[in-house]
């Protein structure tokens, strides 16, 4: 039985599963309106649990031959798709297919994944700006990668992992880090859309080895490349997770371990190395009677650590005591590293504060280009900006010119639960030059 949170959160409503064994997992879909479970049943099920209505079972869905360990929802983008992984070896790709004519329509296996030799641990999608991609982690070792090919195949990339084992893998943002703040090459022409930021295919994976290790696709040689080996850990590392990013320098990976510590990675920027700092649970958790554990350690193995979609909040599962703590530790850490970002966007001639965005420019603007420019956002707004000027220039040879404007514009946005809603947004900007 497993209890999804509701508007009340002090009276969840429980779901009976009719798993008849162990639930190992249970996930929502991008809308939150469905949830699918795995259990040692050997089965997935999966579940209708829209708000105020009470949880209708869809389908049990049988194919496996052992205990289904994880499922993964695809995003919605390319259809209602899910992945299961079981001790079987196998891997399982099923989607809801629609209902024609006579045929009522329903759940159907659309690729079965036998390559691997022992019990898949965990499956991971990729980020959807990527295409439909799914990782996949083996005890065998070894880790796959499945494509959807543009034939409607897909296609299986094969690699060594971790000499013992891969207990989880982890996707990184598909943004590169700080492409929000770094100056973009090109020019855009006004009234053409910004050229769209490049693309990154990277993951993170734990392993029986105590090593994470961080894969990365190679164009040139059509193939994935251990990039680098994070060492930290004593014993099994149980999961990673790698923390959302809207493009900020500042990259975040989480780790569990039987060792009974979590560790947060930090890479400042891309080019940087990674820095751990294990995370002290002592203030968060209530100590057991048996005793307080050591320090920067939890009272038992950590099984499972998640990020929030904003990255602020991190949530890490220990068996003890069934204890499941939601840490605000990246609170401070962000803070810091948006103060950073504005600090060096301040030494480059862009200054932010509550009341707007101040550019330093040595072009003049026109009302077209500046309207142009904070349609098409931030980024795109300081190509008109300069990182201080030129050789032989003075700030005193600017022309005098002082303009404030501000910019709204609503978006429409879909929300976790598939409503469409408006958004509106503020945007201050405020362009001054010295006199003369």
């Amino acid at each position: 039985m497993v209890k999804p949170s509701t508007t009340n959160a002090a009276d969840p409503a429980p779901i009976e599963t009719c798993h008849e064994d162990m639930i190992h997992d249970a996930q929502l879909d991008y809308y939150g309106k469905r949830l699918a479970t795995c259990s040692s049943d050997r089965t997935v099920r999966v579940f209708d649990v829209v708000d105020g209505e009470p949880p209708k079972a869809v389908q049990t869905l049988k194919g496996h031959t052992g205990p289904v360990w994880q499922v993964a929802w695809a995003h919605p983008k390319f259809g209602h798709i899910l992945a299961s992984c079981s001790y079987d070896g196998k891997v399982i790709i099923w989607k809801e297919q629609p209902a024609q004519g006579p045929s009522a329509g329903g759940w159907a296996k659309i690729k079965e994944h036998t390559l691997h030799k022992a019990s898949v641990n965990s499956v991971s999608w990729a980020p959807h700006e990527l295409g439909a991609i799914l990782a996949c982690a083996s005890s065998d070792g070894t880790i796959s990668v499945l494509t959807f090919k543009n034939d409607g195949q897909w296609g299986a990339d094969v690699f060594e992992g971790h000499a013992i084992g891969c207990n989880a893998v982890s996707w990184a943002p598909a943004v590169q880090p700080g492409s929000l703040i770094a100056p973009q090459s090109g020019t855009t022409l006004p009234g053409q859309p910004p050229a769209a930021p490049q693309s990154v295919k990277r993951f993170a994976s734990a392993g029986c080895d105590n090593l994470v290790k961080i894969w990365g696709f190679r164009d040139d040689t059509q193939a994935w490349v251990e990039e680098e080996v994070l060492d930290g850990h004593t014993d099994w590392v149980r999961d990673v997770a790698w923390a959302p990013n809207i493009g900020l320098p500042r990259s975040y990976i989480a780790t569990a371990s039987q060792d009974k510590t979590v560790l947060i990675w930090t890479k400042d920027t891309p080019t940087s190395s990674w820095a751990k700092t294990a995370l002290d649970p002592s203030s968060a958790l209530t100590v057991p009677a048996g005793g307080a554990p050591a320090s920067g350690k939890f009272p038992d193995v950590v099984w499972r650590v998640s990020w929030s979609l904003t990255g602020n909040i991190l949530a890490t599962l220990s068996i003890a005591a069934a204890i499941v703590c939601a840490l605000l530790y990246m609170n401070k850490a962000t803070r810091s590293a948006v103060q950073a970002t504005k600090e060096s966007l301040k030494n480059r001639g862009v200054d932010i504060s509550r009341q707007g965005m101040s550019v330093k420019t040595k072009k003049r603007m026109d009302r077209d280009d500046y309207l142009d420019a904070t349609q098409r956002g931030f980024v795109n707004a300081y190509k008109h900006s300069t990182y201080g000027p030129g050789p032989g220039a003075s700030l005193r040879s600017h022309s005098a010119e002082s303009i404030h404007s501000t910019h709204h514009s609503e978006i429409e946005s879909r929300d976790r639960h598939g409503t469409v809603s408006g958004v509106t947004h503020a945007f201050g900007m405020k362009k001054t030059t010295s006199a003369q």
